[in-house]
């Protein structure tokens, strides 16, 4: 993301897993976890709009963690259809902000595959540990189904989505949160990349994170 970007490897389920930190100016207020677009179809941590959630976090005072799924650039294994995907972003979160005694804040982000990704790994997690803010771009509900967000962590979490996305409806999404009484927040004539929006995206994810969570 910038010449102040540390990557590095750790080992993961399916062998090594490639990933990017970067920290912000001063004392960090905690780590944030970002997964990138489906595998598949070109998604990676380099990722313009992963870069542009990190860069919000950044801003905002976390140490910004992405990183490769399996199979992705320098992460070893293959596609695991988001099975082997969550387990990645386990032990990222393991890795870079362990649970225990002094752990660290920790805030999940996702965009596209990455946002569905994220919904099973905020699910796993937030039982069992406080999770600050959760931020969800793009979110992929019709390949497979998101997980629901958990009401209790509706005000700290941002569900973010492009009017005209046709990739992932927003008529999807729509009828993924509806149940759950979850806000969707739409970015007008916005498409699934957000080109030319990536600022606005930036500022509302910055908005989000400077809020109350409660």
């Amino acid at each position: 993301m910038n010449s102040q970007t540390r990557k590095s490897s750790i080992q993961g389920q399916a062998g090594a897993l490639e990933i990017a930190l970067d920290e912000p100016e001063g004392v960090s207020r905690g780590v944030a976890v970002i997964a990138h677009p489906h595998p598949l179809f070109g998604g990676s941590m380099d990722n313009k709009v992963v870069q542009t959630l990190a860069r919000a976090f950044v801003q905002c005072g976390w140490s910004a963690v992405r990183f490769n799924f399996r199979g992705v650039g320098g992460s070893a294994g293959s596609h695991d259809e988001g099975r082997g995907e969550l387990e990645d972003l386990l032990a990222v979160v393991q890795h870079a902000a362990p649970a225990g005694e002094g752990e660290r804040a920790l805030a999940l982000a996702g965009f596209s595959f990455g946002a569905f990704v994220t919904t099973h790994a905020f699910a796993r997690l937030n039982p069992i540990r406080s999770i600050e803010k959760l931020v969800l771009v793009g979110t992929s509900v019709s390949r497979a189904p998101a997980a629901a967000i958990d009401q209790a962590a509706h005000l700290k979490t941002l569900v973010l989505h492009g009017e005209q996305d046709d990739t992932v409806l927003l008529s999807a999404v729509l009828d993924w949160a509806r149940p759950q009484a979850l806000p969707v927040t739409v970015v007008p004539g916005g498409g699934h990349f957000f080109h030319g929006q990536l600022p606005l995206l930036k500022n509302l994810v910055v908005r989000h994170l400077s809020s109350p969570s409660s």
